[in-house]
């Protein structure tokens, strides 16, 4: 049996090195090649998955992962299925780099390992959650709250008792480097990086909220476009079925070079993409379009992100996060053994993590990795003023 499996072993490590070295005649020179991942610890892989498809398992076997289901995308508080959680967001942004990546002759696992994994950290409630914990953090002496890193920091720190899942170093890069909200209108990458320019760059991040970070591969560039392609028109169409906003409402000059619909937007900007290829080792849109999206852009921030109507429960909600916060403070503060913090979370860390950790960065980590709904079961558990879906 041990010689049979042995045997099974050496056949799947050959086809996989035989699709490795096959790479180098189907991808782009300037794709990211599976034979170069680079991992903080080496490890030797057996079996048959190259190294980023390995990487895009571990993230969509993580215990962050399944919890995209139940996270805001931008609508919270809404009784309506139909209106985009993060889960689907994140599936959305591996389709459409995926698509990208596979005409420009990218490596499409690293695509969808860092697709998968970019918005792990994202805090319940999405950006007002992330706003209030931000806060928080910032009042407790902690840096500003910053999902991209919380993102880095759950696969890499805290996942597996605090081992992390030994992602490859372009993966990480790339899900720290996704900035969708920022307008690019050109990405070139920042190649040469390895784990001490990493390392270095968190801790600008962390420092500098508004620092720019670019991706080391272009596949990583191909995921931030992709980030944005894919909620610019979702969110117009979400916002339609809630009535916030009509189709006649976008603007003429963005509907003549996008469209109207979110099905013919994602096609206009993604072909302009395709089109354009990889010159000049960069990703790119033509000038008009890149005009249009970022017009498309300013209607989305004014008519949708700041409506009024979709902040319903804004102000419980933000009470919830400072009551959830301050009482794990105090609670590991005072090593209340039967508290959820210690209980459901760190007691499943390991003691690095204990031992270099805080107690507001606990109760940061603790909350950020929470769905909506938990969050508000714990906050009405402590007695909170909890909102109600409508």
């Amino acid at each position: 049996m041990i010689i049979e499996d042995t045997c099974t072993d050496t056949k799947l490590i050959k086809l996989r090195d035989t699709l490795d070295a096959r790479e180098e005649n189907y991808l782009s020179p300037l794709a990211c090649f599976s034979r170069d991942a680079i991992r903080r610890h080496p490890e030797k892989i057996t079996g048959h998955r190259q190294n980023y498809s390995l990487d895009a398992d571990r993230v969509l076997h993580s215990r962050a992962y399944t919890r995209y289901i139940d996270k805001t995308q931008v609508f919270y508080m809404i009784d309506n299925d139909h209106i985009t959680h993060r889960v689907l967001h994140v599936q959305l942004v591996s389709k459409i780099a995926r698509t990208i990546g596979r005409f420009l002759g990218l490596n499409e696992d690293l695509i969808e390992a860092i697709a998968l994994g970019h918005d792990i950290g994202h805090p319940p409630f999405g950006h007002d959650g992330e706003k209030f914990l931000s806060d928080l953090c910032v009042e407790h002496g902690l840096p500003s709250f910053q999902h991209n890193i919380q993102s880095v920091t759950f696969l890499d720190r805290i996942e597996r008792g605090g081992c992390g899942w030994n992602l490859s170093l372009q993966t990480l890069d790339g899900i720290l480097c996704h900035d969708g909200e920022v307008h690019d209108h050109r990405i070139q990458p920042k190649r040469q990086k390895d784990f001490r320019a990493f390392e270095c760059e968190m801790e600008e991040k962390l420092r500098n909220s508004r620092a720019e970070l670019l991706p080391m591969t272009l596949e990583g560039c191909v995921v931030r476009f992709a980030d944005t392609v894919s909620y610019i028109g979702r969110d117009i169409e979400d916002a339609i079925e809630l009535k916030l906003i009509s189709r006649d409402d976008i603007p003429m000059d963005c509907v003549k070079l996008l469209g109207k619909s979110n099905g013919k937007i994602v096609y206009s900007l993604v072909t302009d993409l395709i089109t354009n290829g990889c010159e000049e080792d960069s990703i790119f849109f033509s000038p008009g379009i890149s005009e249009s999206l970022k017009q498309l852009k300013k209607f989305n921030y004014e008519r949708i992100y700041l409506n009024p109507a979709i902040k319903k429960g804004y102000e419980q909600i933000r009470d919830c996060y400072r009551i959830l916060f301050e009482d794990f403070v105090n609670n590991l503060v005072q090593n209340r053994r039967d508290s959820s913090v210690i209980v459901e979370f760190l007691a499943g860390m390991g003691e690095s993590y204990r031992q270099t950790h805080p107690p507001a960065a606990i109760a940061r980590d603790y909350i950020a990795g929470m769905t909506d709904d938990y969050f508000l079961a714990r906050a009405k558990r402590l007695g909170a003023d909890v909102p109600v879906k409508s």
